[in-house]
């Protein structure tokens, strides 16, 4: 069992296979944090928290002769109440109908549930190998009937345990929940720094890591989405932490709405982490008898370093938050017309591009933004989700027909969510979207953003979408998001449900997702939001990939798929080969090279390739030979990251890997004058074993690869090495000139 109880001593156990998590229900029925980390064996935790007076920390009343040494302000904590003396940051801030702010909570039962638990209206991981076990321990404030279930699910195989609130009120007066957090971690020992990933639109998830200050350390986003300027992801992990060692924590919401996550380092040396949906502009009226149901939260430690912490949430990511027949399926190489023709496009342009890449290779042809309504810019159209015969006459049936002769399949662009002013949708409903009474709303991409809080406006768009996927051959939809959320008002909910709109939001957004997934499993849904600015758990329980940047400049996404990987897999990331120069940068990066970067991602284009040479088009059929050739050790292999774009600014590399075999992928950031050796140590391989160079590809300026021997190591390709070798000596690679060369290099297991 991976849950235990000790009765005598009111100990909860939950284990994985590496790791130990710790609680106890202590003399006064409060919940207390132990210990969560490397798994340990038996031993009395309540021992390492003895009791001491800290000054200015009050007790409990029934303890107020003690003189702080039972003050819940020092102890670790599991969930907190609110006002009762815990003066660091707390969970939850709840209000009676005097308007008393107040929560003590007080263990009441328990019990243990084969399987994993389920969160009503809000994504959240699953067990499809009867693997999980939960938890559940409901705690009550006596005073105003509140009852909070603290949930647990224990992945035990995985390293994970999921963690999720409920409130209840079970009181006869009304409640109001100003803040409702998910989790609390208290660390009460070690030196920690932070980890996050900040960033803008088309510059997402730059990894930043800090020392944790004496001070509380904010990640948040008010934006009404996850964001591109601060993904819900973050990392504690210890000051010596590194890819291979050290131990690490990973926070991961499975949310995508507004969020919030605090570290506060306090007079103890204790950490707490609290993480939610943000409180500002939030407040839930809560009657007798309702539910409130905080988001879930992934959980892992890794006493392995950032590297395996990371594959722990690859895996789990891909088993037991992705769903549905995509999740594992090989995903078809697309091309997108955006950067080719943005709105002007007609069928027969379209074609144009079709016929051209089925000549290719290509299996898929996505048409963009631009197909429906009025809808020749961005400044109309959003909302009108028909065709417009001008640019496709007889609709998307006769185009879809072409390209599928070609042997390609078709897909789509959309954004729901929105709505332009001029529309036919807004001037039949101006009151479905997001505006403040009597003021002029601040206007994003010239485009408003419907109320998905309300079931009319979510019935409108199944109906619409459902129509739209039922009469036509579609295959893949690109799900986009363009704008955040200002001017939020509800024109349905009363003055004091207000501070329900954004989460409300959410929660139609959901049901919209859980509804056309669900009803058309066929489908391939590809998230985006502006490129990256939603991407996060919560999406993935829905699209399996998510477009990870509206920057698709190669050398930019290095840095950008790097900070992407330390939480979320390969197989989620869109990523594609665009033009050059690039249209975000006006860089000009050789195509091969291009083309690495997008392999570590679902691989596609997004370029005219009439503008190619015959050349470059025969570098784009090797490219997808390449891609398919090694496409189950990319998205399903082990992913290693061997350098670190922020700081080693010389090149970028990382590798994939499986039982059998091994690819490795740098590209040259800057070359150098006299250069010192470009060498590199491999992960993951194991140390007896012995491996083959199968290929070795450079890619220059050039148009054609170079096939080469590993300079300084072997005598050329067919070289054999030990694991160790590969490990600990490493690897010269071949001298690299040029503007933006790269390497691939290919490693087989041998047998025996």
């Amino acid at each position: 069992m991976s849950i235990r109880f000790d009765a005598s001593s009111g100990l909860f156990t939950l284990e994985t296979a590496r790791t130990t998590y710790a609680m106890q229900v202590d003399d006064r029925s409060h919940l207390l944090h132990l210990y969560y980390g490397r798994r340990i064996g038996q031993g009395d935790l309540s021992a390492l928290y003895p009791a001491a007076d800290h000054g200015f920390s009050p007790d409990y009343y029934a303890s107020r002769h003690t003189r702080g040494l039972s003050s819940p302000d020092v102890m670790p904590q599991e969930y907190t109440g609110c006002n009762t003396g815990d003066f660091r940051l707390c969970c939850l801030a709840v209000r009676d109908e005097a308007g008393a702010l107040g929560a003590e909570f007080i263990y009441d039962s328990h019990r243990v549930e084969k399987g994993k638990y389920a969160l009503e209206g809000l994504p959240a991981a699953h067990d499809e190998e009867d693997e999980a076990e939960t938890l559940v321990i409901l705690l009550k404030d006596p005073v105003s009937g509140l009852e909070l279930e603290l949930l647990y699910s224990v992945f035990a195989r995985q390293d994970i345990i999921t963690r999720a609130a409920r409130l209840r009120n079970a009181g006869t007066g009304s409640l109001r929940l100003e803040k409702v957090a998910s989790v609390c971690l208290d660390l009460p020992f070690g030196q920690w720094d932070v980890i996050h990933f900040h960033g803008r639109h088309a510059m997402e998830r730059q990894m930043q890591r800090n020392p944790l200050a004496n001070s509380i350390q904010t990640i948040s986003s008010t934006r009404g989405s996850s964001s591109h300027h601060h993904n819900p992801f973050v990392i504690l992990c210890d000051h010596q932490a590194n890819e291979d060692t050290g131990l690490c924590y990973g926070v991961m919401p499975v949310y995508s709405g507004s969020f919030r996550t605090d570290i506060e380092l306090d007079q103890t040396g204790l950490a707490r982490l609290v993480t939610g949906i943000h409180d500002q502009n939030f407040n839930w009226l809560l009657e007798p008898g309702a539910v409130f149901t905080a988001p879930e939260v992934l959980l892992c430690c890794s006493g392995q370093g950032l590297g395996e912490l990371s594959r722990c949430y690859h895996r789990f990511i891909r088993h037991n938050i992705c769903r549905g027949e995509h999740r594992f399926a090989r995903r078809p190489v697309l091309i997108n017309n955006w950067e080719a023709t943005y709105f002007q496009f007609n069928t027969d342009s379209i074609c144009r591009i079709a016929r051209q890449a089925a000549e290719l290779g290509v299996e898929m042809l996505v048409l963009d933004d631009g197909w429906f309504g009025k809808r020749d810019d961005d400044n109309s159209g959003l909302g009108d989700w028909f065709v417009n015969e001008k640019k496709l006459p007889g609709g998307l049936s006769p185009l879809i027909e072409q390209v599928n002769a070609l042997g390609m399949k078709f897909g789509i662009w959309v954004e729901p969510e929105m709505v332009s002013e001029d529309s036919d949708l807004y001037r039949a409903h101006p009151d479905w979207a997001f505006t403040l009474p009597g003021r002029d709303p601040a206007m994003g991409r010239n485009q408003l953003v419907l109320d998905l809080g309300r079931d009319e406006v979510v019935d409108y768009l199944v109906e619409r979408l459902s129509t739209l996927l039922r009469e036509n051959h579609i295959e893949y939809v690109k799900w986009d998001m363009n704008r955040n959320m200002s001017d939020v008002y509800s024109r349905v909910l009363p003055p004091e449900r207000q501070g329900e709109a954004t989460h409300r939001y959410m929660l139609g957004v959901y049901r919209l997702l859980e509804t056309l997934t669900s009803a058309f499993p066929h489908v391939l849904f590809e998230g985006c939001a502006g490129g990256g600015g939603r991407f996060d758990a919560g999406m993935l329980a829905y699209f399996p990939q998510i477009w990870c940047s509206d920057d698709s400049d190669a050398i930019e996404r290095l840095v950008i798929q790097h900070g992407t990987s330390f939480g979320y897999p390969v197989s989620t990331m869109g990523a594609h080969v665009s033009a050059c120069p690039n249209h975000q940068t006006g860089r000009t990066t050789p195509l091969w090279t291009r083309a690495v970067v997008a392999m570590s991602g679902t691989f596609g284009y997004e370029l005219d390739l009439g503008k190619l040479t015959d050349e470059e088009k025969e570098q784009v059929r090797a490219q997808i030979q390449v891609f398919k050739q090694h496409y189950d050790l990319i998205q399903d292999g082990r992913y290693y990251r061997l350098t670190n774009p922020t700081t080693d600014h010389r090149f970028t590399a990382w590798q994939f890997v499986s039982d059998t075999e091994s690819l490795v992928n740098l590209v040259l950031t800057h070359p150098e004058a006299n250069a010192r050796p470009l060498h590199i140590q491999l992960r993951g391989l194991e140390e007896d074993a012995l491996y083959r160079v199968d290929s070795l590809c450079v890619y220059g300026s050039a148009s054609t690869p170079e096939i080469a021997g590993v300079k300084g190591h072997t005598k050329g390709e067919g070289a054999v090495y030990s694991g160790s070798t590969l490990l600990y000596a490493g690897l010269t690679l071949p001298h690299l000139v040029g503007d933006y060369p790269s390497v691939q290099l290919h490693l087989t297991r041998l047998e025996g």
